[in-house]
């Protein structure tokens, strides 16, 4: 029964949400899946346009859901679960929560990592962000905050895709891969099953298993595996994956920027906490996410699930088994006007990695803090 996977809706006014949502209240999969969605303003305009409302689908109040009601979305998620708990309601294998286009996906996120009941019975399956391929890129040129939505993404769904033709997709795709490279891409049109765009990978309710390669994202795998034929200190060689926006710079200006730390050895979880202590003390609401998978020192068959959001981290979770691939830890971090260089550094010094200047030159002490250059 628990914990129960919460997927989050978002994307830029007119994007598709609803469209995507009405689309999937129709499948029989989803037939035990509770629909939170919200109105904007005066007029309950999403609500108005979701057909075929049942008792699945739950309205908030007047208000963004990620400021105002945002108390009222942890009650709704509150009496979900006790009354899933206390029998008076059936079955529940998924929750979707829908947010406004204007939404930052961020306080819905805290809303689930924060609360004490909801902590234990809900997980954070993945943010799925839906982007208009016919005004996608004038969207993200102009509004920070559709920027925001794509960054934070696991999936970001292109919808209107018929409205354009595939040659126009290329530079959107581009972009999107630019500024999310860890994130999939999909086509909703093309999509030939369509509750499975809601599993990103960590939780599956059906096996209970986990699947990394999606969660992370393929760029992410990609690096782990890459990392047994580099040096895992490097910097600004040929793997560095700053992920910039690219030929993209001069239409953002968003300083958002994607990176994987990986590391092929055990770390202890004194090292992991200092870490992430130190990370979310400097820069705050600047880590916009933080995923990883960690090979402990202390307990090396079962994964360490780290899921964090700004400054809340989620209860560190444990796999039951290691997914297929190498061990190791892999971090994924989503960031805004953070130097890529000091976390690569602050990581490197907590790992007891040397850092590495040029492939043939690498500088070691036995104070990798200091050689790092950080001052704590």
């Amino acid at each position: 029964m628990f914990p129960i996977p919460v997927s989050v809706l978002t994307g830029f006014l007119g994007s598709g949400k609803t469209t995507l949502l009405n689309r999937l209240l129709k499948e029989p999969a989803l037939a035990d899946t509770a629909v939170i969605v919200n109105e904007f303003g005066e007029v309950s305009i999403d609500h108005a346009l979701v057909e075929n409302a049942t008792d699945g689908v739950i309205e908030l109040g007047g208000g963004c859901l990620c400021c105002t009601v945002r108390g009222e979305l942890v009650d709704t998620l509150t009496d979900l679960v006790e009354r899933l708990r206390d029998g008076r309601l059936g079955s529940l294998k998924r929750i979707v929560i829908e947010t406004t286009g204007l939404a930052d996906p961020a306080p819905v996120l805290h809303a689930l990592m924060a609360h004490p009941l909801l902590v234990q019975a809900l997980r954070l399956d993945g943010v799925l962000t839906t982007i208009d391929a016919v005004h996608g890129s004038s969207t993200l040129d102009g509004h920070p905050e559709a920027v925001k939505q794509a960054a934070v993404a696991d999936r970001i769904l292109l919808t209107k895709t018929d409205l354009v033709g595939p040659e126009d997709l290329v530079p959107l795709r581009a972009r999107l891969a630019a500024l999310n490279p860890n994130a999939d891409i999909l086509d909703v049109s093309e999509a030939a099953d369509l509750p499975a765009l809601l599993a990103c990978g960590l939780y599956d309710p059906q096996t209970k298993t986990a699947d990394v390669r999606r969660w992370l994202g393929a760029a992410a795998m990609m690096d782990q595996d890459d990392d047994h034929h580099h040096h895992h200190g490097h910097e600004h060689g040929e793997h560095d994956h700053h992920h910039h926006h690219g030929d993209h710079d001069d239409h953002d200006h968003s300083g958002i920027r994607s990176f994987t730390l990986t590391h092929p050895h055990p770390i202890s979880s004194a090292a992991v906490e200092m870490f992430v202590d130190l990370l979310q003390a400097s820069y705050g609401e600047r880590l916009l996410r933080m995923k990883g998978i960690i090979e402990l020192v202390e307990d090396r068959d079962h994964p360490l699930v780290l899921h964090g959001v700004q400054t809340i981290l989620h209860p560190p979770a444990r796999l039951q088994r290691w997914p297929d691939g190498p061990r190791g830890t892999r971090m994924v971090l989503i960031t805004r006007d953070i130097e890529e260089d000091y976390v690569r550094r602050l990581f490197a010094a907590l790992t007891s990695q040397p850092r590495v200047d040029s492939p043939d030159r690498m500088a070691l002490t036995e104070n990798p803090l200091a050689i790092a250059g950080l001052r704590i």
